[in-house]
């Protein structure tokens, strides 16, 4: 399993708005540029990023992109579940009829344990605390 680029960029950009204050705003442009995402390809991301409900979005003057709520209740798993979909180490993790051994599988069970272990991690694991590093450091 691999994250895709796609989620790579969109975590970028999550983490840029996280480091932002409260009610700020950051233009597409700005995002793109400083954290190196095709413009074209970040405004797909957005686009599904606020879809999510993860991030508002506004045109004009003074429009841009914001976080919908505190980097504290964001979570990694969240960004990356709602650009790749649910994560998945193998088929045999979302329906043991992916396999052709099914339950009975010796492998199963170590890639269903090994798969709620990085959902926890990720689920357990928001964007503050990557803020909190960085004050830290």
């Amino acid at each position: 399993m691999q994250i895709t680029r796609q989620a790579d960029y969109a975590l970028r950009a999550m983490l840029y708005l996280s480091k932002m204050g409260p009610n700020q705003r950051a233009a597409t442009s700005q995002i793109a540029e400083e954290q190196r995402i095709p413009p074209s390809f970040l405004a797909k991301i957005i686009s599904q990023l606020s879809i999510a409900g993860l991030i508002h979005t506004s045109r004009g003057a003074r429009g841009g992109v914001s976080l919908a709520r505190p980097p504290e209740e964001i979570s990694i798993l969240e960004v990356v579940e709602a650009i790749d979909g649910p994560l998945a180490l193998n088929e045999c993790t979302l329906s043991a009829s992916g396999c052709l051994f099914g339950e009975e599988c010796p492998l199963r069970s170590l890639w269903c344990d090994t798969q709620e272990e990085l959902v926890q991690r990720l689920a357990s694991t928001s964007f503050g605390q990557f803020i909190s590093q960085a004050s830290a450091a």
